[in-house]
């Protein structure tokens, strides 16, 4: 949120205390230009058109005034944020709880397709003051009179030409109809076509129009690469990279708070020092791990794009975008954290073989060349694991009196009648039974794989009207990807990433895959493309979940109801697991990320 030229304080702004001493808290005390001009705007009561590139801190621009405006005693929706995708929403709302974070019985929603309606209608029914959404989920919830906005006080578009590009000009105007006249309204957008001005004219009242004209950073020396994901799947892939690239820190980008836990914990159960960085942790926390960072004490930095932002560590040489940002000013935003102070940096993203194909939208954000990453092979992780044991051997025998040691070998020779050559071959297998010299070869696509592929993301212009009207938001994501075909698979981490899960609830409990991608969603935040294969039997269900898992979010796993019935998970049993297999022949799934939601039709793109 800081900006060197700016030389005003957030505490100049007028902003309450509860809302500075959480930003403050945050480590924000110089507002960007786009929140100097709009904060007073909004805090005045006024309308307000705001037009600034993504990653310029809009969401704090129109947050942090319009919190001020809200009553924290008053359980009502004050405040409605319609943002185009899911994503967007749950990064919006993240960010709004950790401005309201001290305003006490102040409560923020969450609403989107793709999840079960059920945690949403309960968090509904609580009383939140904001609720974030998604179009087409937010209409549902509003036409069924779950979502009521007769208190409504401050109704936002966040980047409102990303949603008219994706089709939602009539469920645009659709919700503001149903907005009371009285609410103040916020449009902010990084484009000003036409249509916005239409719609601004219609449902704003003589707004202030602030305009943040687009810098363009100076071009850094970093090199980027993208890596198709293979078979061998994300997670090996990252162990694989903190393994034999030359790197001094490097920070990794996911899409969650839960990601970040999760993928923190399985490096650091692989023997690497890293660390995870969300906006759970409290301030002393977070300045604690940068320091460490910092110092060298840690060298991988796990982040999501909010808590990342404004972080400057010169030794960061790495930046690998694990999941991708949801938008071009993002990833510019993310890389920039290496390369820094005249230094040159790395960047790596992984992209499943349809997001290679968008790449060139990042590389005109970027003015640069996305080149491929060669994951280094079997062979090349042998090797650099050769070489790690012999430097340490090496090591060892110059800075070690082994004089004791080897009068034990001496005699262990002479009563066991073996050579020295096999008792050191003995001793080198030990020493590389967690990280195989020779580690099996890599699992390769079949050529009917890769047909199946190739069809599945082939065959599509590489406009994006089509592919993001399916998408709707994130509401319909995959559907362009299985082409309409129910039955065919989706791509997904390979299997020895995931832990399989007994629930003790199935199909007679009325239960569907959706229910159960819904709830594991909702509960542990965990992204839907993440749940591998789902057994529905009559009485209890299987669910393949990322190994890995925490214990904080395994506690909070287990806590989950399903249709009104408490699932209970626990790992599965393998023997068990076999025995009710082939006693109930289950059809298997895959989570679809739009089972909960209903059919519309299809709205005409807006041109």
């Amino acid at each position: 949120m800081s900006n060197t030229e700016s030389t005003v304080q957030f505490n100049e702004l007028g902003l309450p205390a509860p809302i500075l001493q959480a930003i403050e808290s945050m480590g924000f005390t110089q507002p960007t230009p786009i929140q100097e001009k709009s904060i007073p705007a909004l805090l005045e009561g006024k309308d307000i058109l705001g037009e600034a590139q993504t990653g310029t801190g809009k969401t704090a621009a129109f947050g942090l005034p319009l919190l001020a405006n809200l009553d924290a005693n008053l359980r009502k929706t004050q405040m409605l944020v319609v943002c185009p995708t899911r994503e967007l929403a749950i990064q919006v709302a993240e960010a709004l709880s950790d401005f309201s974070k001290n305003l006490k019985g102040f409560k923020v929603a969450t609403v989107y397709g793709g999840q079960s309606y059920t945690p949403q209608i309960r968090d509904l029914r609580a009383g939140p003051q904001v609720v974030v959404g998604t179009p087409g989920r937010l209409m549902d919830h509003i036409d069924k009179g779950r979502l009521q906005l007769d208190n409504l006080k401050a109704c936002v578009l966040d980047e409102a030409d990303e949603m008219l590009n994706m089709g939602f000009l009539e469920d645009i105007q659709w919700i503001l109809e149903h907005v009371p006249d009285s609410t103040q309204m916020a449009f902010f957008s990084a484009t000003m076509p036409p249509a916005i001005k239409r719609v601004t004219q219609q449902f704003l009242k003589s707004p202030v129009h602030v305009k943040i004209a687009p810098v363009k950073a100076q071009k850094a020396n970093i090199s980027q690469k993208a890596w198709r994901v293979s078979k061998i799947g994300k997670t090996a892939g990252l162990e694989r990279i903190a393994e034999t690239v030359d790197y001094d820190a490097m920070i990794v980008f996911v899409r969650t708070r839960n990601d970040t836990l999760m993928l923190a914990e399985h490096l650091v159960s692989k023997g690497f020092s890293a660390s995870a960085l969300n906006g759970d942790m409290n301030q002393n926390d977070r300045e604690r791990i940068v320091d460490q960072l910092k110092n060298g004490k840690l060298s991988i930095l796990i982040a999501t794009d909010v808590v990342a932002r404004g972080l400057d560590v010169p030794r960061i040489t790495h930046v690998i975008n694990y999941d991708l940002p949801t938008d071009s000013e993002s990833y510019v935003h993310r890389i920039g954290r290496t390369g820094r102070a005249g230094r040159s940096g790395e960047a790596i993203l992984f992209a499943n073989y349809r997001e290679i194909r968008g790449l060139s939208r990042l590389e005109r954000a970027t003015d640069g060349r996305i080149e491929t990453f060669e994951m280094p092979d079997v062979k090349d992780l042998g090797k650099i694991r050769a070489d790690k044991i012999k430097s340490q051997l090496q090591a060892t025998i110059e800075s070690q009196d082994l004089e004791q040691f080897r009068g034990v070998l001496n005699q262990f020779v002479e009563e066991s009648e073996q050579s020295l050559e096999d008792i050191a071959t003995a001793l080198l297998f030990q020493q590389q039974l967690k990280q195989p010299l020779f580690p099996k070869a890599d699992p390769v696509d079949s050529p009917r794989d890769r047909n199946r592929r190739e069809a599945r993301d082939g065959g599509r212009g590489e406009g994006r009207g089509r592919r993001d009207r399916n998408d709707r938001g994130g509401e319909r994501a995959n559907r362009g990807e299985r082409g309409g075909d129910r039955g065919a698979s989706r791509p997904r981490r390979n299997d020895a990433d995931f832990d399989t899960f007994r629930f003790e609830v199935g199909r007679s409990d009325g239960v569907r895959p959706g229910d159960i991608v819904g709830a594991v969603a909702n509960e542990i935040n965990l992204d839907s493309s993440n749940i591998g294969h789902i057994k529905l039997h009559d009485n209890h269900s299987y669910v393949d979940l990322p190994k890995g898992m925490p214990k904080t979010v395994f506690d909070k796993l287990t806590k989950i109801s399903i249709r009104n019935k408490r699932a209970t998970p626990r790992v599965a049993d393998p023997a068990e697991k076999a025995a009710s297999e082939s006693s109930d022949q289950a059809p298997k799934f895959r989570p679809r990320r739009d089972d909960a939601q209903p059919r519309r039709r299809e709205r005409r793109p807006f041109n």
